[in-house]
């Protein structure tokens, strides 16, 4: 929240701006107890209107307070933005933003109430702009907003914000704002500015997003990006993105970063901007990290990977979207040569930064076995660590969509649906529901225990937890809870009254009887998830040369004696780990003996649960009776210690 006042009573502007949601498949709005990427729209919009206010571009009588709502993580309070504009003096101004095809349904259900409450609302973002870039005149959707007193806006507003927010202090919005030819320089715009209330509702608190360049200079059939930010490249100021890095890590403790540049690698100031970076991780001392998406050529760009690494890239967002070369020519992406990705993931790994692609599925070449046999490829040939996967869809603003409804082509009437993982289309390759499943199966075999074993074996150190911690986002997001990473946190909220339209609200007994089933799956699945993990941990954290000399050693001395180890046994392994590894301290046989109760001692000698694990199974089984107590709680004492030495190392990382 932002207030902007003087010392004699003014008037008051009220600036609402949300981010909406999305509903999922049963008409509740997709919303999280806690997010983890936070809007970036939003920051931006903020920063714009502070520095409207603090320039006093609406006269020096009007008093600006600003509201942030993402639908993602909180309830939107409607009646209560409502009764704000019936307060003495004050007017208040809804924006909609940045809303992409998929929340324009919910958007225009907020848009509806709130116009029916009287407020002035505006509406923009990837779908209005895109679509009203490539299409002749306005779209259904968007004229039922425009009649219904919604105020459009077309293109990006750093330039023509104060123009829109003056309107608004007049009561004289415009049906529709056109910006797309006025697309604004960026060198000395305001830098989206860090909330830290807003940012208190994600998972990592010292995490900020921050675009560094707009715009892009492919041609990607599939993608919006182009006819919305256009394909030349618009830049911010290094100096000033120093400054607000700075000021984002003194006052906030923020200094790990996702700039959201669509291609960073074709950002004009790229050297400029990790010269600056590595002065201040090496003169200043400040920690800077960040993930950036680039394309298949970036590596191939002098000096562009190694300044990456020395900057504080610890991973790189790459648009590979498929290993076929037909493919790719039919989405037009004539910069992606398929015999250059190994070389490609080679160069940034070599780099120890870890490598995350984009891949999409539903292409005119996929087929269901086609999509498997990429899967493997994608693990065993170019050994990337992460991938995150998509339906291809055909987003109003690509050219795709243009394609199509030229075409007559059949696309899915309903927007909510145009999320990236819903058929939006039909493919002559597979029946109704089949790429649905092919994607669903690609997200269970890629994230495999044995692969992220392999893949975490292999990872640098310092890129470790941050691996190991999108695994359990995506696991979670696309396993458990069954979405999308990229729009999914972390528990699932339902407001129970909170539905779309066309859905009829449940009696209480009904929902919240559901509900209940439905966490108790949730926290089934969890458990699941977090005995995976753990092993994982277990199998694959970081040890000293000498605790795997120890470990080599036990595991020698239980294939001696095919069974577990006693005190006495345990130290002898001691003894011959340290004739390699002088530092490694011999324990006393009593220390040893309280292994299960000392956590350093069982960190050292453990490197796997599953003889917990066949115990437990042993214990579920009619002969359970016959199993001494002692060790019930003696392997109860283990496993409960070896899960809070996993959360506490998690936790500290």
């Amino acid at each position: 929240m932002i207030r902007v006042d003087s010392v004699r009573k003014r008037k008051r502007m009220n600036v609402v701006l949300i981010k909406p949601s999305k509903y999922d498949d049963e008409g509740y709005v997709i919303r999280h107890l806690r997010g983890v990427l936070p809007s970036n729209t939003l920051a931006c919009l903020s920063s714009l209107t502070r520095d409207v206010a603090e320039r006093g571009l609406l006269g020096s009588d009007m008093r600006i307070k600003v509201q942030l709502y993402d639908d993602t993580v909180q309830k939107i309070p409607v009646k209560k933005i409502i009764r704000s504009n019936r307060l003495p003096d004050s007017r208040t101004v809804v924006a909609l933003a940045g809303v992409q095809s998929n929340q324009f349904p919910r958007a225009a259900d907020l848009a509806r109430r709130f116009r029916a409450g009287g407020l002035q609302v505006l509406i923009g973002g990837f779908h209005v702009t895109g679509t009203l870039a490539l299409s002749r005149g306005t779209t259904p959707e968007i004229q039922e907003m425009i009649d219904l007193g919604v105020s459009v806006v077309k293109g990006e507003v750093e330039e023509t914000w104060s123009e829109i927010l003056l309107d608004a202090s007049k009561d004289r919005l415009k049906p529709l704002y056109d910006f797309m030819d006025r697309k604004p320089d960026l060198t000395d715009m305001p830098i989206p500015v860090i909330d830290r209330k807003y940012l208190k509702r994600f998972v990592t608190k010292n995490f900020g997003t921050i675009d560094c360049s707009r715009g892009c200079p492919f041609n990607c059939s599939f993608c919006s990006i182009i006819n919305v930010q256009g394909r030349e490249m618009r830049v911010r100021s290094p100096e000033s993105l120093g400054r607000t890095l700075r000021q984002n890590y003194r006052d906030h403790g923020i200094y790990f970063y996702f700039f959201t540049d669509d291609n960073f690698a074709r950002n004009r100031c790229w050297r400029e901007i990790f010269e600056m970076l590595a002065r201040m991780r090496e003169d200043e001392k400040i920690p800077i990290q960040f993930m950036i998406q680039v394309d298949t050529q970036s590596h191939k760009i002098p000096d562009f990977v190694s300044m990456a690494s020395r900057a504080g890239c610890t991973q790189v967002f790459i648009g590979m979207e498929s290993i076929n070369p037909d493919n790719l020519k039919a989405a037009g992406k004539a910069q992606n040569h398929v015999r250059d990705y190994r070389d490609l993931i080679a160069a940034w790994h070599n780099a120890k930064i870890a490598t995350h692609v984009a891949y999409i599925f539903g292409f005119p070449f996929d087929t269901p076995e086609s999509i498997r046999q990429d899967v493997r490829r994608l693990q065993n040939e170019l050994g990337v660590e992460q991938a995150s996967f998509f339906m291809l869809t055909p987003i109003p603003g690509s050219q795709d969509h243009v394609r199509m409804v030229k075409t007559g082509a059949h696309m899915d009437p309903d927007l909510n649906r145009y999320d990236s993982f819903h058929e939006t289309v039909r493919h002559p390759n597979f029946e109704p529901g089949e790429l649905s499943d092919a994607y669903r199966e690609a997200w269970k075999n890629f994230y495999s225990f044995d692969y992220m074993r392999d893949v975490l074996a292999k990872a640098n150190p310092e890129n470790y937890w941050n691996i190991f911690r999108n695994f359990i986002w995506y696991k979670n997001s696309a396993l458990i809870e069954e979405g999308h990473p990229m729009i999914h946190g972390f528990f699932r909220l339902k407001d129970r009254r909170d539905r779309r339209p066309g859905y009829a609200v449940e009696s209480r007994l009904r929902h919240y009887s559901r509900r209940f089933r439905e966490v108790r799956r949730l926290m089934r699945s969890w458990v699941s998830l977090a005995l995976e993990m753990e092993e994982l941990w277990l199998q694959t954290r970081k040890r000293s040369d000498a605790e795997v000399r120890l470990l080599a050693e036990i595991e020698r001395l239980r294939h001696e004696v095919n069974r577990n180890l006693r005190a006495a046994e345990l130290q002898l392994a001691h003894v011959r780990a340290r004739i390699h590894s002088p530092e490694l301290r011999v324990p006393s046989r009593l220390a040893l003996a309280f292994r299960n109760v000392n956590f350093r001692m069982a960190k050292r000698i453990t490197c796997s649960r599953a003889d917990l694990e066949a115990f437990w199974n042993r214990s579920c089984r009619p002969t359970m009776l016959l199993i001494r107590p002692d060790k019930v709680i003696v392997n109860l004492l283990r496993d409960l210690q070896l899960f809070l030495l996993f959360v506490r190392d998690l936790a500290r990382a």
